[in-house]
């Protein structure tokens, strides 16, 4: 496991979910959620650099099929926007129900869907991320594709 602590983003169309790990790389916590628009991208370069992160990680959204769903390139514009005003890693890592997973998490715990929704996007960026550290930890290879500068819008 590569040491250091990572930023996960959830990209949704109006909110963004933000997460981060220990330096370990063996917890990944809530952090903030980021309003979409103007601005969106320095506040998350903020908050990894604030957190000295070395890396941030992107949730993709996948269809079930592991084809391409409604959101899929917003993410990765969101993700190239991200990679082109920093020079830490950034990396698209599979997403598949984070969404649906942090939902049923917020309603086991007797929160009601619609006055989470700002904590239900954090809630996602922590199971994306958590992710990407467990798969890391298990096969010893960093999980996703790097984003290079220069891809998507």
């Amino acid at each position: 496991m590569r040491p250091g602590v990572r930023l996960g983003v959830d990209v949704g169309k109006v909110r963004i979910g933000v997460a981060n790990s220990d330096p370990h790389g063996m917890l990944a916590t809530p952090v903030a959620t980021v309003a979409r628009g103007e601005g969106d991208v320095a506040r998350i370069l903020a908050e990894a650099v604030e957190r000295g992160a070395v890396e941030i990680v992107v949730g993709l959204p996948l269809a079930l099929s592991g084809g391409d769903s409604a959101s899929t390139q917003d993410a990765r514009d969101f993700a190239s926007r991200v990679a082109r005003a920093t020079a830490t890693p950034v990396r698209l890592v599979d997403e598949r129900l984070s969404t649906v997973s942090a939902n049923r998490a917020m309603r086991a715990t007797g929160r009601s869907t619609k006055k989470s929704r700002s904590v239900i996007d954090q809630v996602a960026a922590v199971i994306i991320l958590q992710h990407a550290l467990d798969a890391e930890r298990a096969g010893g290879i960093p999980p996703g594709v790097v984003v290079a500068p220069d891809e998507g819008s």
